[in-house]
């Protein structure tokens, strides 16, 4: 990518900000006084101006929905709404974490459509955990081909529709580790593709759409001390989920997914954080259902599923540093591939991604983050992602 697409990638995050701030202000400012705050001691501690500011705009992010532009390459530009709430599901449960909601609805100027609610809620002091979502969208999705060696050159769009709730229940056996099961319910219909599409001429399985429902077991050791912006600890999740064709969707496959990541925090809220995670389907799985590279949270910068194939590796190190108030900054570099086994892995074929995000915190009692970054990759790829929390 030239240095004038990347300089206006980076002037969209300033003037999103820029019209944000603004707009919250002028809604909650309704006096030039200072304001105060009461604490347990009954005494009141004096707010400057832009601290009192930051309270009621936490409040109104808390009932206000976001607005959300965005661009890439691939979709266009994004236009959307998005909210985030962390809560505590009983409020006499102090040592249960934050559970959250979250929900986003976008739609693209080339015909992107997403709507999903994603939620990861703790309850029985920590004892139990339930992780999942369920989203819809309708997107052209534009595909490289299956497997690493391939170039923008062999770009594809394949427009589909899709259904997607995937949920996992997990119990506490130990300390931080915990076990459960999981289940992926998905609807893949109306795909449309050119007659000389791969996925014709390779017979590509899952080229006309279809039904999956995988069912198995995960695992998960959680240490962290904020499971949306964490300093210390470690997290690493493991799940396997089976496909079977007596389910009567016609497809017999399985995947492994496993996620790890260690966060440092050498001084001063300031953090690095670390990630690697390897994705697997086994069998006969679909071209939706392969490992896919990209997103907003891994590999960001590229287009998730432009590159797909039964085997995804990936890392990413991200610094994390405080800036001013409720300002932050974050830069990472990460790398990753797909292959059909994990004996093709070479090191010449690894993709770069590295970029560069604001941070504006919108809830201090949980400490969540508004995030927005800029993602590079290969050949001029890219990507502007807004949304709540970290990206890992």
């Amino acid at each position: 990518m030239c240095n004038l697409s990347r300089l206006i990638l980076l002037k969209r995050v300033l003037i999103i900000f820029l019209l944000l701030t603004p707009f919250t202000y002028n809604l909650m400012a309704n006096s030039n006084e200072e304001d105060s705050v009461k604490i347990e001691n009954s005494d009141t501690v004096q707010l400057s101006k832009f601290d009192s500011f930051n309270v009621k705009a936490e409040r109104f992010f808390k009932v206000f929905p976001v607005p959300l532009i965005s661009y890439s390459q691939e979709a266009g530009n994004v236009f959307g709404l998005a909210k985030f709430n962390a809560f505590r599901l009983n409020k006499t449960d102090t040592i249960s974490a934050y559970s959250k909601i979250s929900e986003v609805f976008t739609i693209s100027t080339k015909g992107h459509m997403n709507l999903s609610v994603a939620t990861n809620l703790s309850f029985s002091q920590d004892k139990y955990m339930l992780l999942g979502y369920i989203n819809y969208k309708k997107t052209p999705e534009y595909i490289f081909g299956i497997g690493n060696d391939v170039t923008r050159d062999d770009i594809e769009s394949i427009t589909t529709e899709r259904i997607k709730f995937v949920n996992y229940f997990l119990r506490r056996l130990h300390s931080s580790l915990y076990l459960g099961l999981g289940v992926d319910l998905t609807n893949t219909f109306e795909v449309e593709k050119d007659s000389t599409s791969f996925l014709i001429t390779e017979d590509v399985t899952g080229k006309d759409g279809g039904t999956t429902i995988g069912l198995g077991i995960s695992m998960a050791w959680d240490s962290r001390d904020n499971r949306y912006n964490a300093s210390n600890g470690s997290f690493v999740f493991l799940s396997y989920l089976y496909y079977p064709n007596w389910s009567g969707t016609g497809f017999d496959f399985q995947t492994w997914q496993f996620d790890a990541r260690k966060y440092f925090n050498p001084w001063h809220k300031h953090v690095i954080a670390v990630q690697m995670a390897t994705n697997y389907a086994v069998g006969d799985a679909p071209y939706y259902e392969l490992s896919k590279l990209g997103g907003e949270e891994r590999m960001r910068g590229y287009y998730e599923g432009a590159l797909r194939d039964k085997v995804l590796v990936d890392a990413q190190v991200e610094y994390r540093m405080p800036v001013w108030n409720i300002f932050g900054l974050v830069g990472w570099v990460g790398t990753g591939r797909v292959a059909e086994k994990y004996q093709d892995l070479s090191l010449s074929g690894f993709w770069p991604s590295y970029g560069l995000g604001l941070r504006i915190k919108v809830d201090s009692e949980s400490d969540i983050n508004l995030r927005m970054d800029t993602g590079f990759g290969k050949n001029g790829i890219s990507g502007f992602y807004i949304n709540f929390s970290e990206a890992f």
